[in-house]
């Protein structure tokens, strides 16, 4: 048995995709009304990581929304802001001159984002410059189709050498959910991604047809929680892709919330990848059409 056989084997990764979207149906019968409420629903926004990453997305663009992050407390007094504003590395230093918004950090995508198809030796450099440039947190993706070829040590020391590479930052790698096959595989990604130093997993790049879905979200925490049971590390969570509605956001904190419990749903230790979810949760919480964002 190769060393990451034997890691797997440590946890249960034996999920099937029927028994999963059987426990994600009761989980949600039973417990989503519960957390559908305005209390969730601020407490989901000042999750939201705010994204831009599309190839048209200019310096005017992000400066525009680092502007509305920083108004957003005198405009909705009372509410949490978002987490922090995500977009690639080259507009990293566009929101860092001009964020002033407490609290808020600056995501930045990295390592051949969003195949991860590069060599090593770039991924690594681009990590380095966004944090260079002011990032406070790295999302890196894991090299799908080494993992899927069974080339586990190769994913391993990638996903190693961008955490040495990130420093002090949020590191969160992106397992792609919706590429990876099977409810086992994305069971092992995920152990295989804590195990090489991810402080987050993250569903996926928001890039491929199949992103962040509530099943995916049952079997990345279960997993946190298995390796939480067995370490004692604390890796968190960030649902991304897809996550646009308030009921979608809700689904995804009613299995963190059941699966994982309280410590794990504070806006550092859960995140939301979103764009357009911002605006629907505060047309929510304001009971009323809201296109701030």
């Amino acid at each position: 048995m190769d060393k990451f056989e034997e890691l797997f084997s440590q946890y249960n990764t034996a999920y099937t995709e029927e028994g999963v979207k059987a426990e994600v149906e009761k989980i949600l019968a039973e417990h989503f009304a519960e957390n559908n409420n305005r209390q969730v629903w601020e407490r989901c926004l000042s999750m939201i990581e705010l994204t831009s990453l599309n190839g048209d997305d200019t310096e005017e663009k992000l400066a525009k929304m680092t502007a509305r992050v920083n108004d957003f407390t005198d405009e909705f007094p009372g509410l949490k802001n978002v987490a922090t504003i995500c977009a690639y590395p080259a507009l990293v230093p566009t929101i860092k001159e001009l964020l002033t918004a407490e609290g808020v950090g600056i995501t930045s995508v990295a390592g051949g984002f969003p195949a991860s198809q590069t060599f090593i030796e770039v991924k690594v450099a681009e990590v380095a410059l966004a944090v260079a440039a002011g990032a406070t947190d790295i999302d890196v993706v894991l090299s799908q189709g080494k993992f899927l070829s069974g080339d586990y040590q190769t994913c391993f020391d990638e996903i190693a050498e961008m955490k040495a590479a990130s420093g002090n930052t949020d590191f969160k790698v992106i397992l792609e959910v919706g590429a990876l096959k099977s409810a086992e595989n994305i069971a092992k990604a995920s152990i295989l991604s804590m195990a090489a130093g991810a402080g987050y997993i993250k569903s996926s790049t928001g890039k491929i047809a199949t992103a962040a879905t509530p099943e995916s979200t049952y079997i990345m925490c279960q997993m946190i929680k298995q390796w939480y049971e067995k370490t004692g590390e604390k890796v968190l969570f960030k649902p991304a892709g897809g996550v646009s509605t308030t009921e979608d956001a809700v689904k995804h904190y009613t299995l963190v919330k059941q699966i994982l419990g309280e410590g794990w749903l504070d806006n550092h230790s859960m995140r939301i990848g979103a764009s357009r979810l911002a605006n629907n949760l505060l047309s929510s919480i304001e009971g009323k059409e809201v296109k701030y964002f």
